[in-house]
């Protein structure tokens, strides 16, 4: 078997540069590293994972902990963009994933206790019951834990700018001469807290008064409540001009309701989604949306998590912002 001394021995170097190079260590040079990276594949050489954990008292593997609460799975392109975009940070860097879960087997048990059970050097948390107490027993445990979307105390976190996000949509659609914005919002996360106080702090700035009726809820990512939402708004005496919908997939069931109803968008009323999906760019007229930056979100929660694993008294908690951007499309008009 090679190991990493016939790989030193053969580039005239130390051990400890050839481990630094094959770890993408920055402070190895680019031409030594490619060197080095040459003659281990040239020789045949492979990583035992288990001397390597040993030797640095760390697995190399990170644990996801993903609870589909929209029984979506991996269809939800938001979570599927950004556990896409971890994955590959984390397999550039070394690391493996292991999905952790309340159960191992036919037995129950503890989020924390399965992560230790499969020995994970960290977790990130990326869709989750926030509050459920087996969640905050893994958040203040001993082990690096990143959550996305939810911000602990005193934890580390990647937020995706929401309350920027819906100030800026509200701001674009007033723009457009819109004065009666009605907002289908998603079920209470904290996501849909930030999304909501961007939307009334916009309003408010604006001198918009918001009418109590037109603030209603449907399940983020289900056309189905979305339609019956949308279906109340239109009943409305005085219907509004604008819907914004909780994101661009639950759009589906709001424009069925919309031409049910004998309307057509935008020419008879405007409408605005969230996320940016693909989806987004493919319908007719395209959605007037905010695009969320899924793949900076899910590589900086695992590079952040690597280095927290890697230097964990080093690393203060911080909460990092990314931001997202405005996607134009064709579905809010322009009102005289």
């Amino acid at each position: 078997m090679v190991s990493l001394k016939d790989i030193a021995n053969r580039c005239n170097v130390s051990t400890a540069t050839v481990s630094k190079a094959l770890n993408g260590h920055m402070d190895i040079g680019e031409a030594t590293k490619e060197r080095i990276r040459a003659v281990a594949k040239e020789l045949g050489y492979t990583a035992n994972s288990a001397a390597r954990a040993l030797k640095t008292n760390r697995t190399y593997n990170i644990g996801i902990l993903f609870m589909d609460l929209s029984n979506s799975g991996f269809t939800h392109e938001y979570f599927a963009s950004t556990l896409t975009s971890f994955r590959l940070e984390a397999e550039r860097c070394g690391y493996d994933i292991t999905f952790i879960s309340s159960n191992m087997g036919k037995s129950s048990t503890s989020y924390l206790q399965h992560a230790l059970y499969r020995g994970v050097d960290g977790v990130a948390i990326i869709c989750a019951e926030f509050l459920d107490p087996m969640v905050q027993e893994l958040v203040y445990s001993q082990l690096p834990v990143v959550s996305l979307d939810h911000a602990f105390p005193d934890g580390t976190a990647v937020l995706s700018d929401n309350q920027h996000g819906m100030e800026s949509l509200v701001r674009f659609v007033y723009g457009k001469g819109h004065r009666r914005i009605a907002y289908i919002h998603g079920n209470s996360t904290a996501v849909t807290e930030n999304r909501l106080a961007g939307f009334f702090r916009a309003c408010g700035a604006l001198g918009l008064t918001v009418p109590e009726e037109y603030i209603t809820e449907c399940e983020y990512h289900e056309p189905i409540s979305c339609y019956y939402a949308t279906k109340r708004l239109l009943a409305l005496p005085e219907r509004p001009t604008c819907i914004f919908f909780s994101d661009d997939y639950s759009y589906i069931g709001g424009i069925n309701a919309i031409q049910e109803a004998g309307l057509r968008v935008p020419e008879d009323i405007s409408v605005v989604g969230y996320d940016g999906t693909h989806m987004s760019k493919m319908v007719s007229p395209t959605l007037t949306t905010w695009q969320q930056n899924t793949e900076k979100l899910g590589k900086i929660a695992a590079a952040w998590l690597i280095e927290m694993i890697e230097h964990p008294d080093e690393l203060p908690p911080k909460h990092i912002v990314v931001e997202g951007k405005l996607q134009e499309g064709a579905t809010v008009n322009q009102l005289a």
